[in-house]
């Protein structure tokens, strides 16, 4: 099998922040090799009609729902033949995508994931750039 890691680009007030798992940081590509999209996460005001409209309207393949109360998030997964869409929704009082629903009332792009060959030499590049890591031991392996 080969493991396949993940780095995540977030969209914020117009700038672009490359997040490893769920965190924040910006990223220096050179030193890494990036690889194909992973997915795009949507954070969605109303999750049950947004599943349904890619669903019935659409007639794309979803997930059922998956509650992260770890992340504070609720997900569905929309399968594209080549990435997914990951719709948020809010779980639990201190949300993340709560926050980002606040400021975007009809919701929108919360992040992009796109895989990287090597998640702690992308981290470590991070790191000796002077960009903060709000988590520098949690690391997501995907297998392929």
């Amino acid at each position: 099998m080969l493991s396949r890691h993940v780095l995540r680009q977030s969209v914020r007030n117009n700038s672009k922040l490359w997040t490893l798992g769920l965190w924040c940081a910006p990223f220096k590509r050179q030193e890494t090799h990036l690889g194909r999209l992973n997915h795009v996460a949507i954070a969605v005001p109303d999750l049950d009609q947004s599943t349904a409209f890619y669903r019935d309207t659409l007639g794309a393949e979803v997930s059922g729902k998956d509650d992260l109360p770890e992340h504070g998030v609720t997900t569905v997964f929309v399968n594209l033949p080549n990435t997914k869409l990951e719709l948020l929704h809010p779980f639990g009082e201190k949300s993340p995508i709560a926050g980002f629903l606040e400021k975007n009332k009809k919701g929108g792009i919360h992040h992009i994931c796109i895989e990287v060959d090597n998640i702690r030499e992308a981290m470590k590049s991070c790191d000796e750039a002077g960009i903060r890591l709000l988590n520098k031991v949690r690391v997501i392996h995907f297998f392929l």
